[in-house]
């Protein structure tokens, strides 16, 4: 397994490379969850890299109450343990914020997602049926069907309780 460079990006020199990024992992800089358009570019960012320097993830994220939501995670390949240092790092600074849990979405044809998260100790805490379909009215680009064939409808709510840990 690699090590990981993991730091937060303030934008300025990361900003193309992220922008870049992002675009190839969700076809630009605005995701849509829970019935609202998020421009990434407005969030603080954690960034991944090799040793080559080269960006290998990233993941976005906001803070609201109690709770730090990762608004985006990717990986430029995975398997290879960029998500879980980018995921350790985001829950070090949900602690650092005072949050008590860290709370995220993912679709429901996501298979690899779910048992990614799952074996990090996220639970599923909620469903929201038909959210994928109304995010395409905002977003007409998002697939109708994902992994495994599987048909998009309904984003999966998955938590983490970071209280006393």
């Amino acid at each position: 397994m690699t090590t990981w460079q993991i730091r937060q990006s303030f934008g300025g020199d990361d900003r193309e490379a992220l922008d870049e990024f992002h675009r190839r992992a969700w076809g630009g800089p605005i995701v849509v969850a829970h019935d609202e358009a998020i421009d990434l570019r407005t969030l603080p960012a954690l960034v991944a890299h090799d040793a080559d320097g080269k960006l290998a993830g990233a993941l976005c994220w906001r803070v609201d109450g109690d709770a730090l939501e990762v608004v985006s995670i990717a990986a430029a390949a995975s398997g290879h343990g960029v998500g879980t240092a980018l995921m350790d790092a985001v829950v070090a600074e949900a602690r650092a914020a005072g949050s008590r849990r860290v709370w995220l979405v993912t679709t429901n044809d996501n298979l690899r997602a779910l048992r990614f998260y799952q074996r990090r100790g996220l639970r599923i805490v909620g469903v929201d049926a038909g959210a994928v379909d109304r995010a395409r009215l905002m977003k007409p680009s998002i697939p109708t069907v994902g992994d495994n064939g599987v048909p998009i409808h309904d984003e999966l709510r998955l938590e983490l309780s970071i209280e006393g840990q």
